[in-house]
């Protein structure tokens, strides 16, 4: 049986509250679940000592015996120090809509003009020798 540590909903319409509970993974999001571990309350602030509760000793032991937290019960136990959620990066995340659109568009056309630029530069490099010697002509020489 494949374990989760996850939120139940509660609450009322546009009035959420949550259940932390473990749960077999094939049950529905507000089903039966196995035992309650803590509560969430996200209209309160963050700074609130009621807005996350975890019941520590039994989230150790769900732990302990193979239970699964999802990304956002994580974020509430690695703020305990209880487990560690790796960081993240996603620098496309400041970027707006229409921009990612953009960029996305762009990157499969830039990549291989990446893999090309070595073999450009050394072009590149011969271009600006090559004017300065057409510039050292005199000007009888380039209309013949």
């Amino acid at each position: 049986m494949a374990l989760k540590i996850r939120l139940a909903r509660g609450g009322s319409k546009k009035r959420p509250y949550y259940r932390i509970v473990v749960t077999d993974v094939r049950n529905p999001r507000d089903g039966r679940f196995i035992e309650k571990l803590g509560t969430y309350n996200p209209l309160l602030s963050k700074e609130s000592n009621e807005r996350v509760t975890l019941k520590i000793d039994r989230i150790k032991y769900w732990l302990g015996v193979g239970a699964k937290p999802t990304d956002r019960v994580l974020r509430f136990l690695d703020a305990e120090d209880i487990a560690k959620r790796p960081t993240r990066n996603n620098p496309k995340k400041a970027i707006p809509k229409k921009d990612k659109d953009e960029t996305a568009e762009e990157a499969p056309a830039e990549a291989p003009a990446a893999e090309e630029a070595p073999a450009e530069e050394p072009a590149a490099e011969e271009v600006p020798a090559e004017e300065p010697a057409a510039e050292d002509v005199p000007a009888e020489d380039k209309e013949k």
